[in-house]
């Protein structure tokens, strides 16, 4: 059944970008929903061995669904309801994996190694805000949590080692794509964002959904 989830995760995602790379508005209608469905349903029907754990996250991927759909859209109201329900669904993930982890020096550090990095990112992208500024602000905070999260879940010794792994790349990964997306909003739009961005994002999304049943 997973392979099989795979394989139509990678055609949706080739017609997806192709649908991307034509400007095709009714092709990404179309598909990014069916992609990101995909990843809710391998959270929701999987096993739940940390049923706490697995809420939190199918939350999470839940709020990401309507996080695409919204960013399908183009205006600037789509957008930031896009931004909100991603904001949204990375607290899920954060307080799924902050619950479930182990606060130590290393999720220490690499919280205040993200806050860095996100304060680089946020000069590089402030002078093409504008009234997107606070909300942007609040975008990065809460995703450079959820990354020092995934680094508290890897720091927890009774979570699979398996769970952890998918955990701690699926949110770097996560981090990486949405780079992406914040370069093709606000600095330099074209299809080579999502190009990469893309499959960068569904990686992540689908390893969060896959560490349910590893946890």
């Amino acid at each position: 059944m997973t392979w099989i989830i795979l394989i139509v995760s990678a055609i949706l995602l080739i017609f997806l970008l192709m649908a991307e790379k034509k400007e095709n508005f009714k092709g990404r209608l179309i598909f990014k929903p069916l992609l990101s469905v995909l990843f809710v349903i391998v959270a929701g029907l999987g096993p739940w061995p940390m049923p706490t754990y697995a809420a939190w996250v199918l939350a999470g991927l839940v709020l990401s669904w309507f996080g695409d759909f919204f960013l399908i859209f183009q205006s600037d109201k789509m957008f930031l309801s896009g931004l909100i329900s991603f904001l949204l669904g990375h607290v899920c993930y954060a307080l799924g994996f902050f619950l479930h982890g182990q606060w130590g020096l290393l999720s220490a550090a690499g919280l205040a190694g993200m806050l860095v990095l996100g304060a680089v990112i946020f000069n590089w992208l402030r002078p093409h805000l504008g009234q997107m500024t606070g909300p942007v602000i609040g975008y990065i905070l809460i995703i450079s949590a959820m990354v020092g999260g995934a680094l508290a879940l890897f720091s927890a010794p009774q979570a699979a080692t398996a769970g952890r792994w998918l955990v701690l790349c699926g949110a770097q990964l996560f981090y990486a794509s949405d780079i992406f997306v914040a370069r093709d909003r606000f600095v330099k739009p074209g299809f080579d964002n999502r190009l990469i961005g893309l499959p960068l994002y569904y990686a992540a999304q689908f390893l969060f959904a896959f560490s349910v049943g590893m946890i």
